[in-house]
């Protein structure tokens, strides 16, 4: 293969294959080459703020980014969320509809010299949209570089992390931006993600006549735990993979699917039904108390890779099922859903059975639940009143004239650390929406302390 530099601008590259005939290639040969060697996810990037896909608490009409897009009145942000829901893309979205110049940086990867290149760029256009990915991973010297152009405002940074902004970001730098937090994308939004890529001629897979499943559609979107980076990768392995037939339609059905992003769909179904069926089972089996079918739920929902929901049930059943009948069990499964999370598949199995065990075989209590949605019904109903004058603020000056905090008794001035006086508005003062269970230890031990107050009231 020979490159020769050649005279005419237009004409970007020429080589000789080995047949000896010569293939000269243009400026729009090569950008469609480059392209395609780009994944699917990185091509279908949106174009403009119009173009996102989820997020709308922060993109729709109305909503803060938008404003800001509208207004041409960037301030630098924080994105934090999962891998694949939208922070790159988002950043690009706003360059697009801004027209400001576009970069993207690793804090990690790269080094001072190329945000000096950057510096330089937004002296000369006037600004830079500056997308810097794992932000919380910037270092010092890094910062104290970048500040002066965020203070400036020639560069706009959108910073793009997966960790908690409030804890892993160094102050200096949080107090210049905006933090917006991101949502994992339901299935139906990856979907019409994924629908969008198939009929896109452009950047998509629009050129290639795809018949594919609704069900092995839906598979790829859910399989993917609301990352649509992973579902239009595994969409575009699954076209580029699959022979077409006599017709030049290549079929996709929902074992090429599967094995193209590599999740059985176990639990999977286009409308979710059976996702949160095994969910549902899975609470049940631990209020139940069976800890074998409590696994058995627990490796269905492993096998389909779906952490997230794992994790937020075992934290609503250790304080909805567990609650006050064994206390330290819901930090305990605090605990052991965050190991999981910085673990991963497949070790992240382990600290999760352990809880799931803990959770079957520990005593059982919804009183803490039952007692607030009880006064919950009670509110909503209308069933309030107005505090009692003693309870009312007392902090500022006449709140004595108007009779607020008089004959407030303070529990802490009398030996027992408690006094009888009344404390629910006049029509509730003899409500009880608190009733204990006495399954566990430690609620029994402070239901005989509860029953002694209400004898004495």
């Amino acid at each position: 293969m020979h490159f020769h530099n050649l005279q005419d601008p237009t004409l970007q590259a020429l080589f000789v294959p080995s047949s000896g005939s010569t293939i000269i290639m243009n400026h729009d040969d090569m950008g469609e080459i480059e392209m395609n060697l780009k994944p699917l996810a990185y091509r279908m990037r949106p174009r403009t703020i119009d173009e996102v896909i989820g997020q709308q608490h922060l993109v729709g009409e109305g909503k803060i980014i938008r404003r800001m897009v509208k207004a041409k009145q960037l301030s630098s942000m924080i994105l934090y969320g999962p891998p694949g829901t939208g922070k790159t893309s988002i950043a690009s979205a706003i360059a697009g509809s801004t027209k400001f110049a576009f970069r993207a940086l690793n804090a990690v990867t790269n080094n001072k010299k190329d945000m000096e290149i950057v510096a330089a760029e937004a002296k000369m256009s006037g600004r830079v949209i500056l997308l810097l990915d794992e932000v919380h991973r910037l270092d010092k010297a890094k910062q104290d570089f970048l500040l002066p152009h965020l203070e400036n405002g020639s560069i706009v940074l959108i910073g793009a992390t997966t960790s908690n902004p409030y804890h892993a970001i160094n102050p200096a730098l949080r107090s210049r931006c905006q933090i917006f937090e991101l949502k994992p994308l339901t299935v139906d939004e990856i979907v019409l993600a994924l629908r969008r890529a198939l009929k896109d001629e452009e950047r998509g897979l629009g050129k290639y006549q795809v018949d594919i499943a609704e069900e092995a559609l839906y598979h790829l979107a859910a399989a993917a735990n609301g990352d649509m980076r992973s579902s239009l990768n595994a969409l575009e392995l699954a076209v580029l993979s699959t022979d077409k037939d006599e017709n030049g339609v290549i079929h996709i059905d929902l074992a090429t699917a599967e094995e193209c992003i590599q999740k059985k769909a176990v639990m999977m179904d286009k409308d979710g039904d059976a996702h949160y069926d095994v969910l549902s089972a899975l609470q049940k089996s631990i209020r139940g108390s069976d800890v074998n079918a409590a696994l058995h739920y627990l490796g269905r929902l492993i096998e389909a890779g779906d952490l997230q929901s794992i994790a937020r049930r075992l934290v609503v059943i250790a304080y909805e099922d567990i609650g006050l009948a064994s206390p330290q069990a819901g930090a305990r499964t605090l605990a052991a859903v965050q190991a999981a999370e910085r673990l991963g598949f497949p070790e992240a199995r382990i600290p999760l059975a352990n809880a799931v065990i803990e959770l079957c075989l520990s005593p059982k209590s919804n009183s803490a639940m039952a007692a607030i949605d009880a006064a919950l019904a009670d509110i909503r109903k209308g069933i309030s009143g107005e505090v009692p004058d003693h309870l009312k603020d007392a902090h500022y000056q006449g709140a004595k004239a108007l009779g607020r905090g008089l004959n407030y008794l303070y529990p802490h001035d009398y030996e027992s650390g408690w006094v009888k006086q009344q404390y629910l508005p006049d029509n509730l003062r003899d409500k009880i929406y608190y009733r204990p269970k006495k399954t566990g230890k430690f609620e029994k031990g402070i239901a005989a302390v509860y029953e002694r107050i209400l004898k004495s009231t």
